[in-house]
């Protein structure tokens, strides 16, 4: 009679092995029957201003004169830059307040919540018409931001550059889906007009690429649930036991033929 004595090492490798072998390949892959869409056109989606929103607001024109007193003055900042006493200048934002109001210099205050941003820009082109001829505005989203957690490698509070953040981009800045993640039941969770509203994304089916939720809003939570349920302490142990000597008893077979 052979013996056969493994390293832990050993055993979870051939645990690992196991586990992903029993692991149908529709649970895992991203994006199938993707050729079927190759043709499709993408909805394209534009975010809508929210309270407490941080904005940049810029009016520009060819004589910066006759735009200066609609923009905010940089702020000097003492000891910036990282030399001896020098300072540096931090551009001004413009916070959208409860009720979804910004005091915007000369024109008031300018209701932007619920707004997308080609909607303010014309609000402001229109406010700004008898005192400007074809000015240049620029409006940006400051503190755009959304929650990753559950299944995934990397969870917490994701910051965009871009206010036109992709689900897959922010999962993939959280580190990817873990192996026991459910592709196919991915929680959004978003407020809109001050309702929280809940989204269902399956995102093993390439045809989520064309949902309302491909494209993130700001302050968006997305939770990743366990394909599985978690077990309890008992269980768990049992199970674990189970599959050990399930595994050695497969290399032993292995291994003596």
């Amino acid at each position: 009679m052979k013996y056969f004595c493994f390293s832990k090492g050993t055993v979870f490798f051939f645990l690992m092995i196991l586990f992903f072998s029993c692991t149908p390949k529709k649970s895992i892959l991203y994006y199938q029957n993707i050729d079927d869409m190759a043709t499709a056109k993408l909805n394209s989606y534009e975010i809508r201003i929210q309270p407490d929103d941080l904005l940049t607001i810029n009016i520009s024109a060819a004589d910066p004169t006759i735009t200066a007193p609609f923009n905010l003055n940089p702020i000097n900042v003492i000891g910036g830059g990282g030399q001896a006493g020098g300072s540096k200048s931090i551009v001004s934002n413009y916070l959208v307040d409860a009720n979804g109001f910004v005091d915007f210099p000369e024109l008031g205050k300018i209701k932007l919540a619920g707004l997308t941003r080609s909607e303010a820009l014309h609000v402001f082109k229109s406010k700004l018409a008898t005192y400007i001829k074809n000015p240049i505005i620029t409006i940006r989203i400051e503190n755009f931001k959304v929650a990753v957690h559950g299944e995934v490698n990397g969870p917490g509070i994701i910051p965009s550059a871009t206010d036109r953040l992709t689900l897959i981009e922010a999962l993939t800045i959280a580190g990817d889906l873990k192996p026991t993640a459910n592709r196919k039941n991915i929680l959004v969770i978003r407020e809109i007009d001050g309702v929280k509203s809940y989204f269902r994304v399956d995102v093993t089916q390439s045809d989520f690429i064309n949902s309302p939720h491909y494209y993130l809003a700001q302050n968006d939570v997305i939770y990743v649930e366990p394909r599985y349920r978690t077990l309890s302490p008992d269980v768990a142990l049992v199970t674990t036991l189970t599959s050990f000597v399930f595994s050695l008893i497969s290399v032993a077979l292995i291994l003596t033929r």
